[in-house]
């Protein structure tokens, strides 16, 4: 069974993008290598053709694995998200306890995360320790690091 993923109008659109590109602009490009690799004779020592071929593979397996999410993401309905505890598509600031930094993060489906946009993925521990926690709760999360405790100062949408 394919696991359901959740993922915002903005991000699904992204990824419908990138498979488009890939099916009509990149699969062609690789199809045209290979026919000119194949015009220049002898397959079976033909780097070019063996490159070509290995392109087309990891372009396809690409291809497959970006249809299966595009399948299986549900939309998520931004209308019923509230700031009464973290959820996906919070707005978080946390403070860490042991060197008192504060950090805001915006947690977002695995597809969407990028820290240097301070979007944090909602299977990271972090986000995972966070969820359900309201303003002013002290979470201990479990990082590579060790314990670290966290405090909720602010959740917004």
């Amino acid at each position: 069974m394919t696991k359901v993923s959740y993922i915002t109008e903005q991000g699904l659109e992204k990824l419908k993008k990138e498979l488009a590109q890939l099916e009509k602009v990149e699969r062609p490009k690789i199809s045209e290598q290979i026919a000119e690799a194949r015009d220049k004779g002898d397959l079976s020592e033909n780097a070019e053709y063996d490159a070509a071929k290995e392109a087309q593979g990891l372009l396809e397996m690409k291809i497959s694995k970006l249809k299966n999410i595009v399948a299986s993401s549900r939309i998520i309905d931004e209308s019923k998200l509230n700031t009464s505890s973290v959820q996906i598509l919070n707005k978080i600031k946390i403070k860490n306890k042991k060197n008192n930094v504060i950090m805001e993060y915006t947690i977002v489906p695995e597809s969407e995360a990028n820290l240097k946009e301070k979007k944090l993925s909602i299977d990271t521990p972090i986000a995972k320790g966070l969820l359900g926690k309201k303003v002013g709760d002290i979470v201990e999360i479990e990082v590579p690091s060790g314990k670290i405790p966290f405090e909720i100062i602010e959740i917004s949408l």
